[in-house]
């Protein structure tokens, strides 16, 4: 299964985190895309460490991003800096959806 996380608030990284981990520890793909107040956790270690999961993909919002003044800087590769066309993506691929 492929299970989406869409991450529009700061108020769930830990959750975040463990909802991540115990997905793939069930063997199940995740695909992260962060938004709106939710790119303030790109600053959060733990929350950039998803990145180097096997079987996890990241997105933020670029707009989002340059809107919130958020510096690019420090944000692993892995992570893509796209657009809302990233989360469109995120919805059409996954079987279920959650939102942070």
């Amino acid at each position: 299964m492929k299970l989406g996380i869409l991450v529009n608030t700061q108020r769930h990284a830990k959750e975040l985190v463990g909802i991540t981990k115990a997905a793939l520890a069930k063997g199940h793909e995740v695909i992260i895309f962060i938004m709106d107040e939710g790119e303030y956790l790109l600053s959060n270690q733990d929350v950039v460490n998803l990145c180097n999961e096997p079987n996890v993909r990241m997105a933020y919002c670029d707009h989002n991003a340059q809107k919130l003044g958020i510096s690019k800087e420090g944000i692993p590769d892995k992570i893509t800096c796209g657009s809302q066309f990233d989360n469109a993506t995120m919805n059409h691929e996954a079987d279920r959806v959650i939102v942070l």
